[in-house]
């Protein structure tokens, strides 16, 4: 192993959502060296800027990760693909391009669990600092910060037709659910400027590669952190001809790594279980228990129905309508290669006495197996539904002590009462609105699931045969107050100096929405708390320098 020279005040571990807002925050101040690793390759590829390019990259090796979970018995045994991002910006790269924030419940909550710092008081700001929604002003809605946040450039007849009748359903419509009020249904909001996606790498280090202070270096994998004497000194890399260097961090290392990343790199590094890290004969640094653990996910439930009327699944079948569709994007950025993951969203309750909507919809006016797979062969759209505050709890454990075999990721889908019952609920839900006018005339067959399933057991067996990921894993270094919480309000490692996690496995519960604005909000409050506890530290150090 060849011992690299390289030393930088911080070091952050993965470009990702969170990852980028850290490097860009830390290194705006000249005086500090900040070192920015990424797995994956540069951002390079047309079809990460492309909005609809996530249909080429996720499931490819050379943007995703390409985890693939246990076989999870609450998902009927059967294992499913979690992709996630390996390239500059992470999985805000290949992302859907949803932009969701969350209830501000969920922060609030936060706090009152013991985390200082984390209402959405405190937070809120962040948010609004970090971005410019272009559709103008609103509570709350940022005017001056890089990521561009903007209205779709789309819009389709069948979508139109499943807001009128969510509508008669007496569901109210929301013209901002990043406002003071997240009910209702209404068209999603989207990280993509002038028909082109602004990841977390396009509006955070886009602009400042220039940096003296920062360094960027892609294709460097992390197989562990250093941890000398109880403090985290540096890491170890690997790049892709098999040479190793070691980074050192003189004051912190930061991982940004994602919810299975970080804390699998902790448990290389010594931090997790103790008798499961003795195992893998690997040395124990910190008896750490729950890494790995809480991890949380967004189960969604694809309801496909058939249409007598064409979807985007007719639009992308010919050459010729594929050549428009390119034509137009080429020369306007507008049209269905601006497209979102989905393009219409539903915030619903399935019970009267819940104080804040329990399940999203995602409305897609297409349909397919999987968004990397290509569209169904018919005319058709989907309701995606997944429940927002799951219970289930499933686990992150190591495979192997190598950092490039993938861990054992168990999510433990539905294995609580409340879980399944809201998933069934949210079927139910979905079904009501497709039966109701203006919706019901466009529909010819409900497709997924037919007709013929009903009843609680028969739609919840479906579920579990049928429901996927919606690509939202949080969780596995728990923030708290209690000892056994992986990391502490202020996002440092129980136990070990010099070492951080800012990015979603850090949450305690998942947050109501989709995560990659929070993970994004995530990555500045941690850099806002190193920027304070650096300016702590320098008083303390004139104070003790005049006592002296």
């Amino acid at each position: 192993m060849a011992v690299g020279q390289e030393i930088s005040d911080y070091v952050v571990v993965g470009a990702g959502s969170a990852g980028c807002v850290v490097a860009n925050r830390l290194s705006a101040d000249p005086g500090i060296r900040v070192t920015l690793l990424e797995a994956g390759g540069r951002d390079t590829s047309p079809w990460i800027h492309i909005p609809v390019g996530y249909f080429r990259t996720m499931h490819n090796p050379e943007f995703d990760w390409c985890y693939r979970t246990e076989p999870d018995p609450g998902l009927a045994g059967r294992a499913i693909h979690w992709p996630r991002g390996k390239v500059l910006g992470g999985s805000s790269s290949l992302n859907g391009l949803l932009y969701v924030r969350g209830q501000r419940q969920d922060y609030d909550h936060w706090a009152q669990m013991g985390n200082r710092g984390w209402s959405w008081s405190e937070v809120g700001p962040l948010f609004e600092e970090l971005e410019t929604f272009q559709r103008g002003s609103g509570e709350g809605r940022g005017s001056e910060g890089a990521l561009q946040v903007s209205d779709p450039r789309l819009r389709r007849r069948i979508c139109e037709l499943w807001i009128e009748a969510a509508k008669a359903q007496g569901i109210p419509y929301n013209p901002d659910y990043n406002g003071p009020v997240q009910d209702g249904v209404g068209h999603f909001q989207l990280t993509v400027d002038k028909g082109r996606r602004c990841s977390s790498a396009k509006a955070f280090l886009t602009p400042i590669r220039d940096r003296a202070n920062l360094r960027i270096e892609t294709h460097a994998q992390v197989l562990r952190v250093m941890i000398e004497e109880g403090r985290a000194t540096g890491v170890e890399i690997i790049r892709p001809d098999g040479s190793r260097d070691v980074i050192r961090a003189a004051r912190e290392v930061i991982l940004c790594a994602g919810a299975i990343g970080s804390p699998q790199l902790l448990m290389l590094s010594g931090v997790g279980d103790a008798e499961q890290l003795t195992a893998q004969g690997i040395r124990v640094a910190r008896h750490s228990p729950e890494v790995g653990r809480n991890l949380q996910d967004h189960l969604q439930a694809r309801l496909v129905f058939k249409c007598r009327e064409a979807t985007l699944n007719d639009e992308v079948r010919s050459l010729f309508n594929k050549a428009r569709i390119g034509l137009e994007y080429a020369l306007f950025r507008t049209g269905p290669m601006t497209m979102a993951a989905s393009l219409v969203f539903g915030f619903l309750r399935t019970r009267p006495e819940l104080v804040t909507p329990d399940i999203q919809f995602h409305i897609q006016p297409w349909s397919a197996d999987s968004p990397g797979e290509g569209v169904h062969p018919f005319s058709a759209f989907t309701q995606s539904v997944c429940q927002l505050r799951p219970e289930s709890r499933g686990t992150v454990t190591l495979r192997s002590p190598d950092a490039r075999d993938a861990p054992l990721i168990q999510p433990n889908y539905l294995s609580t009462r409340t879980d399944c019952d809201t998933v069934v609920a949210g079927i139910e839900i979905a079904r009501q609105i497709a039966r109701t006018e203006p919706l019901r005339a466009a529909i010819s067959e409900e497709f997924r699931p037919a007709p013929g399933v009903q009843g609680y057991d028969e739609t919840l067996a479906w579920a579990r045969e049928n429901s996927t990921t919606i690509y939202h894993p949080t969780g596995t270094c728990r923030m708290g107050v209690d000892d056994r919480a992986v990391v502490d309000p202020r996002l440092r490692v129980r136990g070990v100096e010099g070492l951080r996690v800012a990015d979603c496995s850090i949450m305690p519960e998942i947050v109501s929405g989709n995560t990659n604005a929070p993970a994004m909000m995530i990555g500045a409050k941690l850099a806002q708390m190193v920027i304070e506890d650096r300016a702590m530290a320098g008083q303390v150090g004139g104070v003790l320098g005049k006592v002296a």
